[in-house]
């Protein structure tokens, strides 16, 4: 029997952001470069929706508004070929450097600009490279402030850019119950979470890794995972800013050229859907899920125990 036919349901996800616009490439492409770097991003979302249109998959589109401001009739397509539509903030600005009164700015902008253009509700958010943690849980009472439903922005692992370990690794309620953060998809393994829900760690581990992980998410735990991508990372003749750091090289370009066909395989091998219809129950009630003990000092206060991990 193959892992399709397996009754759990998974989310797929796509972050819609350009190669230049991830924060990895802030100190090689400046904010004003954007407006005149030609753009890849429409072209990369057309192999990725004729991608899910041949495998009868749909996904949540978390959008970037700079984006969507420049591409509408792109978001359109996406809502008309039944995908979620989804917010990704403005310009991929990193939380941990947004004060609240800009954060509500960029989020409500955003999610305005979104539903003005595809005429639907946005639900999700999900923050630029998973930049809500324990320093700024309070970003997740003002996306509750803001309208949406559910975010999709802290990553329950050890990393030298972002994460929060000590959050669940599954839905949990935020925002006084208003909210449910549905976290990156992790696993347990030798006394720590490991990423296994897509981004550079899908590139980065042979396939087989991916799909035992999945596997053991929705066979042994009972739970439904969430798969996130980029469209750059299915372009690999995208350009190359000079002066990135070694590091940078590796995790921003490795097997690039495996990536789309590692995705039909995952597309294969397990049942897909959008955010919204996967986790349709924490999002309706978010004040039944398990509730974590947050620290007294509210803003920067972080998570005292872990709760359903």
């Amino acid at each position: 029997m193959s892992v399709a036919s397996a009754g759990t349901v998974n989310a797929m996800t796509v972050d819609v952001e350009d190669y230049f616009q991830v924060s990895a490439f802030e100190s090689q492409v400046s904010r004003a470069e954007w407006e005149t770097t030609p753009l890849r991003v429409q072209a990369n979302v057309e192999r990725i929706l004729a991608l899910f249109d041949r495998h009868d998959v749909k996904a949540t589109f978390f959008t970037l508004g700079w984006v969507a401001e420049r591409h509408p009739e792109m978001v359109r397509r996406i809502v008309a070929e039944g995908h979620e539509l989804a917010s990704h903030g403005w310009e991929h600005t990193r939380v941990t450097t947004q004060q609240p009164p800009a954060f509500l700015d960029d989020v409500w902008r955003t999610k305005a600009l979104l539903e003005d253009i595809a005429g639907v509700e946005v639900k999700g958010y999900r923050a630029a490279s998973y930049s809500i943690g324990r320093d700024n849980l309070w970003a997740l009472d003002t996306l509750a402030d803001a309208g949406y439903r559910y975010s999709s922005s802290i990553a329950p692992i050890r990393h030298d850019l972002y994460g929060m370990p000590e959050a669940p690794r599954f839905a949990f309620s935020a925002a006084s119950g208003r909210l449910a953060e549905i976290p990156v998809t992790t696993l347990p393994l030798a006394g720590r979470n490991i990423n296994c829900g897509g981004g550079g760690w899908f590139r980065l581990f042979p396939y087989a890794f991916s799909r035992w992980a999945l596997r053991r998410i929705n066979h042994r735990e009972a739970q439904s995972a969430h798969f996130y991508f980029h469209p750059w990372e299915i372009d690999p003749e995208q350009p190359r800013p000079p002066g990135l750091t070694a590091r940078t090289r590796f995790r921003h370009y490795l097997n690039l050229g495996r990536m789309e066909s590692r995705l039909q395989r995952l597309l294969g091998d397990f049942r897909w859907d959008r955010m919204d219809r996967v986790f349709a129950p924490a999002i309706a009630a978010p004040e039944t899920l398990p509730q974590p003990a947050f620290g007294a000092s509210g803003a920067r206060g972080g998570l005292r125990q872990e709760v359903g991990a």
